[in-house]
């Protein structure tokens, strides 16, 4: 068996005394996508920076890439593409000045040469000469995607790397890392869209410090135990009213003319479901619960750390 890209446990980091990092065990496979799901403030961020080595855990061990995440953090570093939230780069060089600025950085011996390579394979040749702060987000997210692949690492770690970015050139921004990862590189991703969750080999969920959840989405899914009912008709406004605090009830949500309404006891929703929908002459048919039914619930049942 191949050694995994990422293998880390018990991972705990505080700040001020407050614990953003919980006891995070976590496996990556070679290869594999995982894509890193969590609230706003849950610890994603840190946990990131804990692996690829730009921060020490207070306890915990773990080696990404075959190297000791405490004792061999610049050699992590060197094998690692890290794409972080912000746009950092400098904004009056072209793409191309950008690119060479980074490769000379990472001290690349034939300089010119990755520079033409890594324009070509992202498309950014027609655009080198343009100024990086006259790109759009995708194409800044394609320059920055860019830097972090040019010294050919073996992980690339990406922290919400498509936010603001339009869902075309999100798109294509997924096509390039299934492209990258079809050639051997193990991705993770963080991300708070859920068809970019499903784009991942697999998932995990993290908040406020603790990871919860891991696996495919499917199975994410059905651990999460919910029931979800759809009613429909003319008058869900007023089903909405009265499914709020109803019997077995969790989740209600509004999708265009329907409603989807969650809950953890299957039999108690369905029947009070049933209820409502007789009630308010609508009908009511059982649906599959999605991803971000299952997000909704993590995140409802999570506690603050920082309050």
């Amino acid at each position: 068996m191949t050694a995994p890209a990422i293998e880390v446990s018990n991972l705990t980091k505080q700040f001020g005394g407050k614990t953003v990092v919980n006891n995070v065990t976590l496996s990556v496979r070679k290869g594999e996508i995982m894509g890193f799901l969590g609230p706003n403030g849950s610890g994603k961020t840190t946990t990131i920076r804990l692996m690829c080595g730009l921060l020490e855990p207070d306890s915990g061990e773990g080696r990404v890439l075959g190297h000791d995440i405490r004792t061999e953090r610049g050699a992590i570093k060197r094998k690692v593409g890290y794409m972080t939230q912000k746009f950092s780069f400098y904004e009056d060089l072209t793409i191309k000045e950008n690119l060479d600025f980074v490769a000379g950085l990472y001290g690349l011996p034939k300089r010119r040469e990755a520079v033409r390579e890594t324009l070509e394979d992202l498309g950014l040749t027609s655009r080198k000469d343009q100024l990086a702060g006259s790109l759009s987000g995708g194409w800044k997210q394609r320059l920055a995607l860019a830097a972090c692949v040019m010294h050919k690492p073996d992980l690339l770690m990406l922290d919400e790397p498509t936010a603001g970015v339009d869902p075309k050139a999100r798109r294509e921004f997924w096509d390039e890392i299934h492209a990258l990862a079809h050639g051997g590189l193990t991705v993770l991703v963080s991300t708070h869209y859920m068809d970019e969750a499903e784009r991942c080999h697999r998932i995990c969920y993290i908040s406020y410090g603790h990871l919860i959840a891991t696996g495919t989405v499917a199975e994410v899914v059905q651990n999460a135990g919910l029931t979800t009912m759809i009613i429909t008709g003319p008058n869900t406004g007023e089903a909405e009213k009265r499914l709020r605090g109803a019997d077995g009830v969790d989740q209600i949500a509004p999708f265009g003319a329907t409603l989807h309404v969650v809950g953890r006891d299957g039999d108690r929703l369905r029947a009070t479901a049933t209820r409502v929908a007789r009630e308010t002459g609508n009908e009511v048919a059982p649906a599959e619960t999605s991803l971000e039914d299952v997000f909704i619930q993590l995140m409802s049942a999570a506690t603050d750390n920082m309050q």
